[in-house]
């Protein structure tokens, strides 16, 4: 069945219709860019057809390219990867082409979300019309898989809006509402949803030959605010060079490949420029990041959010109506408006009433931030926050779907609290912690029935993290487990199903490279080498940074519970010695004004705090760069190794997909476990076993690495698999 379909209007406007009968959401396929082709040619040699108009049948245009498509393309070249793909998008780009310089007008009509080649194909029009729906979102967000737009866009954007303004969308990847791209001048016009597809038949009617040609057909043409030929386009072009390598540290290959496409593509006629982003996209592709990147952050995650870890003997059952969420400081708030903000009516308690109503006050700030941004309409706005129920009372969770524990981490309180909602709740309701560190098997022992309760982790901030931890405990039942996955599907999370233990995954992980940092501060290492190392790597902050987010007062606490759990096992005196230094000089974190680093009134960072030099006791080391960069990631990954092989993660899927969305592990190497393959089992092995000699046991490799380096195995066999991006 054809992915487009055609229609001659009586007008003489061609309609070609984008509406793929297996898809909710239209994506490209080698198939659908053949019938896209037939369908322009028919269009563009019928006499009766005045110009073209291409939308959608569907309430969103598309959500990008189909990845099976590359692997295909790769498949046919055998041995010549780079050779097939390289053709197959020079024929995507002779297709754009034949759009752009069609003698009849060609308008794109965007109904709602258009991402990837969606919008690609949109600028290849003359015009371009979106509906005006504040939830819907319009972007290039490939550099977010390891590419960058690669089917003609980073050449037109930047033709058409110059490098300044093109450069945000090209080289971060935001997806934004229609009102946004059209102040950029990405789209040329808005409109209600219902009028989009006629206001594009009366653009098509009423457009002239001027309106046809494109700027960078005609004569004399230069690139919005210099190409790198003028002084001032020069200035920009290094300097856009400099923020981006700033930003990504020199680890994403993409963002390297994207730079020298615009740079060199700016130098040449059009058709050159294409053959060049081509050339840069061919080699981006090709790059083990890109395919790491894609496999964690595309197909893995859509496999995750489409249920594959999801328990096959509870079929999709109706969605949470309402929440309980106990608890109404800064993750139960968040975690409310989440809620909310999603359509669930939610019941948020707290012991103090004024404590509660602040809660739903600061979900009221993040609706009104939202809505500012324009992606919510000021009626959607209050709608959300008429959701939200604060109080004391336990009797509003009777008839809840669901109810989240959001005190704080305190195993008494935590206790007394469950007990009292399982008593208020109806005999069907599940019950979650959303604690971080405390073990979801002892909790469940306040409880009459363990088998509907489980843990709920989610990160801070809650509206901005994507991740949410699902903790099976020993009796949590399938039923409940569905439930929380339902559950994050929902809010539009991304769940990742582990077992229960100390930590659970994330902070099992996180925290070693937390308390690396705090060894290398206490062995005499730079500050500011600790730092930059660990943004070198590819880490979104340094771990000082990082213990000064997530406050050092609160990292104290979780190792004094940590200590008294271990006895002499505990491994961090190092780390702890630093804490306790940093508490006794009053430096508490961000939250405090004062941390690792300073800050001023407003709490922006000011640069790290002088007095870390003496932390050391006036000992001065200055180690390898590199050194401190393996230090900062093997001592991550041989701990997600180890929860592997403990049982308490599951699947390595979600493994490198917890590690990137929920702390932040070089995105650019797809995740842990992506990122050993990459190092070579064997080579990862080595240098374990280096770093344990040097540096002590918690670099001992895990016997799964030394069975895999014996077997020749890795992690992760060659990309394979469909997806869009």
């Amino acid at each position: 069945m054809s992915d487009f379909h055609y229609r001659l209007g009586k007008d003489g406007v061609a309609v070609i219709t984008w509406d793929m009968a297996a898809r909710s959401m239209n994506v490209m396929t080698l198939a659908g860019l053949e019938d896209l082709d037939a369908l322009i040619g028919i269009a563009l040699d019928e006499p009766e057809a005045k110009g073209v108009v291409i939308t959608s049948g569907k309430p969103d245009f598309a959500g990008g390219m189909d990845l099976g498509a590359l692997v295909a393309l790769r498949q046919q070249a055998g041995g010549f990867p780079a050779q097939g793909l390289f053709e197959g998008l020079m024929r995507i780009h002779r297709l754009f082409r034949r759009i752009e310089q069609a003698e009849k007008p060609v308008a794109a009509a965007l109904p709602g979300t258009t991402a990837g080649i969606g919008l690609e194909l949109a600028l290849a029009c003359h015009h371009i019309i979106a509906a005006d729906r504040a939830e819907a979102r319009i972007g290039l967000p490939e550099i977010k898989v390891g590419l960058f737009p690669g089917a003609g866009g980073t050449t037109r954007l930047v033709r058409k809006l110059g490098l300044l303004a093109a450069a945000p969308l090209l080289l971060e990847g935001g997806m934004l509402p229609p009102r946004a791209v059209k102040s950029l001048g990405v789209v040329d016009d808005l409109t209600p949803p219902e009028a989009v597809l006629e206001t594009a038949r009366d653009w098509v009617l009423a457009a002239g030959p001027d309106e046809i040609t494109k700027p960078w057909d005609r004569k004399r043409h230069r690139i919005p605010g210099g190409g790198p030929y003028s002084r001032e386009g020069f200035e920009l072009f290094a300097g856009a060079a400099a923020m981006v390598n700033g930003r990504t540290q020199g680890v994403y290959p993409a963002a390297r490949a994207a730079l020298s496409a615009i740079y060199e593509g700016a130098l040449v006629p059009f058709d050159t420029a294409l053959r060049i982003e081509a050339r840069w996209f061919v080699n981006t592709l090709l790059h083990p990041s890109a395919e790491a990147m894609i496999r964690t952050l595309f197909l893995d995650k859509q496999a995750i959010e489409k249920g594959a870890r999801r328990p096959a003997t509870h079929p999709v059952g109706k969605p949470v109506k309402r929440l309980g969420v106990l608890g109404a400081g800064m993750m139960g708030a968040g975690i409310a408006h989440v809620a909310a903000r999603a359509g669930v009516e939610v019941a948020l308690l707290d012991a103090d009433a004024e404590a509660a109503e602040r809660g739903k006050a600061a979900s009221a700030r993040l609706t009104e931030q939202a809505a500012r941004r324009g992606s919510l309409n000021p009626g959607a706005a209050e709608a959300v926050q008429d959701r939200i129920t604060p109080g004391t009372d336990y009797t509003a969770l009777a008839d809840c779907d669901l109810i989240i524990e959001a005190v704080p981490e305190d195993p008494g309180l935590k206790a007394r609290v469950l007990a009292q909602a399982e008593a208020a709740a109806g005999p069907d309701c599940v019950i979650a912690s959303n604690t971080s560190t405390l073990p979801i098997t002892d909790l469940a022992r306040a409880l009459q029935r363990p088998g509907r309760f489980l843990g709920l982790h989610f990160f801070s901030p809650v509206e901005k993290m994507l991740l949410i931890e699902v903790i099976r405990a020993g009796e949590s039942g399938d039923a409940a487990v569905a439930r929380a996955l339902d559950f994050a599907g929902q809010i539009g999370k991304t769940p990742i199903l582990v077992r229960d233990a100390r930590f659970f995954y994330a902070n099992r992980c996180i925290i070693p490279y937390l308390h690396e940092g705090l060894r290398l501060l206490d062995e005499g290492v730079a500050p500011a080498l600790i730092e930059n190392a660990a943004r070198l790597t590819g880490m979104p902050v340094g771990p000082l940074q990082l213990l000064d987010e997530v406050s050092i007062e609160l990292a104290a606490g979780i190792a004094r519970a940590t200590r008294a759990a271990m006895g002499a096992r505990y491994p961090d005196a190092a780390a702890d010695r630093i804490l306790s230094a940093m508490l006794d000089a009053g430096r508490a974190g961000r939250k405090a004004g004062a941390g690792f680093y300073d800050y001023d009134t407003r709490g922006k960072r000011q640069g790290l705090w002088p007095g870390l030099a003496e932390l050391a006791g006036g000992a001065r080391v200055d180690p390898d760069l590199a050194e401190v960069k393996d230090r900062l990631l093997f001592v991550q990954a041989l701990e997600a190794v180890r929860a592997l092989e403990d049982g308490v993660l599951e699947d390595i899927r979600e493994g490198n997909l917890g590690a990137v969305l929920g702390w932040g592990f070089a995105p650019w190497s797809g995740g842990p476990f992506s990122w050993l393959d990459m190092q070579g089992i064997d080579t990862a092995l080595a240098r374990s076993e280096t770093l344990q000699a040097t540096h002590g046991p918690r670099f001992t490799p895990p016997k799964l690495l030394h069975d895999m380096a014996r077997d020749g195995r890795q992690f992760h066999a060659p990309l394979a698999g469909q997806g869009a991006a």
